[in-house]
């Protein structure tokens, strides 16, 4: 096993966990299109390679969802619509320059 410094500035996790027995879950509510928005406005800004976009299994928040959560921000969003991906999309990219 190697370590080392963390890849990227920041980390934003999708939920799109399907539950296959119907009960609520972040898939079911549109998580997947927030995902690859948020991915094509990263990449559209030239910021893929410091913000790095990635699909999660569950956060254990369903009822809440579509969940996305930013790291090392320690910062939760919850009730994500398409409508919310450029704030989050602010968000993750504060500070940051291509």
């Amino acid at each position: 096993m190697e370590q080392g410094p963390l890849p990227f500035r920041r980390m934003v996790f999708v939920c799109v966990n399907q539950r296959e027995n119907g009960e609520a879950c972040c898939a079911g509510r549109g998580s997947q299109a927030i995902l690859e928005a948020l991915k094509a406005r990263v990449s559209a800004l030239g910021l893929a390679r410091l913000v790095r976009v990635s699909r999660s299994g569950c956060q254990d928040v369903c009822a809440k969802g579509p969940s996305v959560m930013i790291f090392p921000d320690a910062v939760w969003y919850y009730g994500v619509t398409g409508a919310d991906v450029e704030r989050i999309i602010e968000h993750a990219t504060r500070g940051l320059a291509p």
